[in-house]
């Protein structure tokens, strides 16, 4: 089974040979092939004009890739750690979630801005952070964000066929294998995967659509990236026959397979590794509680980060591990 990193340096080297609009940059993202390595061999194969080196401004890489997209390429953006996009930020939010609507169609912004997301490699603050609800909360954008190479390869494929501006986040902790949500050390290699072998050449994954990830009967725990694999451990050793929800894609959200896997369970838990408050699983709990409060056994629960500055030294604490999220399983169901 490839590797999260192999998956997404697949989808690129794929939609690279099928689409000569399709061009792939960002800090070390050419020669080197980036800082986790999911460019390797991309320069080498395609050019330097197609696989390129930036300069170490993010406004830049992203202004840049707007510029491409109006223009008619199909650009694929990389900033190096999500922690770096706040100086790219105006640029995401005012030009390229906007350039549709603002020109009334006349020009749209095709690209795919690509970011490593979360912890678990001791990276500290500034390497850690978790920022998918500020991507959400925008209007024009769509956010996705895998769990494992078979997605990551085919929901990438989507993303830079898609005719809007895709924010696509990887979760660091799964680039080499799923971990066991307890020790800082991945379960190599992604052995029995459900999702099976990673299939060649092009395939595409449908954005906004979620995937049951673990069926189940008795409580919805809905989860994205990383928290899909501490909720499917939890699972396992709460006893709880719980149905886990991949939601894959953040926005657009699948509505309807959250829906109806809770109006069948009566009874939701939300798990991420961002903190708390105005996280993505709140508006997770509002879409709940909106469409399913008739069907509710129980409150909503959600299991995530604190509200606090990423601990350096204790992010193995920070994160939501599967004692919390057996803990939120079993009083749940107890209520």
């Amino acid at each position: 089974m490839a590797t999260m990193i192999e998956a997404i340096r697949d989808a690129l080297g794929v939609m690279m040979e099928r689409d000569k609009r399709v061009v792939s940059f960002g800090e070390d993202a050419g020669y080197f092939g980036g800082v986790f390595r999911c460019t390797e061999g991309l320069q080498q194969r395609f050019g330097p004009h197609r696989s390129f080196d930036t300069p170490i401004s993010e406004s830049g890489i992203v202004g840049a890739a707007v510029g491409m997209a109006t223009y008619g390429l199909r650009p694929v953006a990389e900033i190096q750690f999500a922690d770096y996009m706040y100086p790219g930020y105006d640029q995401i939010v005012s030009e390229a979630a906007r350039m549709r609507s603002r020109s009334a169609g006349e020009f749209t912004a095709p690209l795919v801005i690509r970011m490593p997301v979360g912890g678990g490699i001791r990276g500290g603050q500034t390497h850690s952070q978790s920022p998918e609800a500020l991507f959400t909360h925008v209007a024009g954008l769509k956010t996705v964000i895998p769990s494992n190479p078979v997605d990551a390869k085919g929901l990438l494929i989507a993303s830079i066929e898609d005719p809007d501006p895709v924010i696509f986040l990887e979760p660091k902790r799964l680039y080499n294998g799923p971990f066991d949500g307890h020790h800082d050390r991945p379960i190599q290699p992604w052995t029995g995967h459900p999702m099976g072998d990673l299939p060649e050449g092009h395939y595409s994954t449908p954005l906004g659509q979620a995937n049951i990830w673990r069926p189940g009967a008795d409580i919805t725990v809905l989860a994205y990236g990383t928290l899909v694999h501490v909720a499917e451990a939890a699972a396992n050793e709460s006893g709880v026959d719980a149905e886990i929800i991949d939601l894959r894609t953040l926005l657009p959200i699948d509505t309807e397979a959250i829906t109806a896997s809770i109006r069948k369970t009566g009874r939701c838990v939300i798990a991420h590794e961002a903190t708390r408050t105005s996280g993505f699983g709140a508006e997770l709990s509002a879409q709940v509680q909106e469409r399913c409060f008739d069907y509710l056994e129980a409150p909503i629960t959600r299991v995530t980060g604190f509200d606090t500055p990423y601990p350096v030294g204790l992010e193995w604490v920070y994160f939501p591990g599967p004692d919390r999220l057996v803990k939120a399983l079993k009083e749940v169901m107890s209520y």
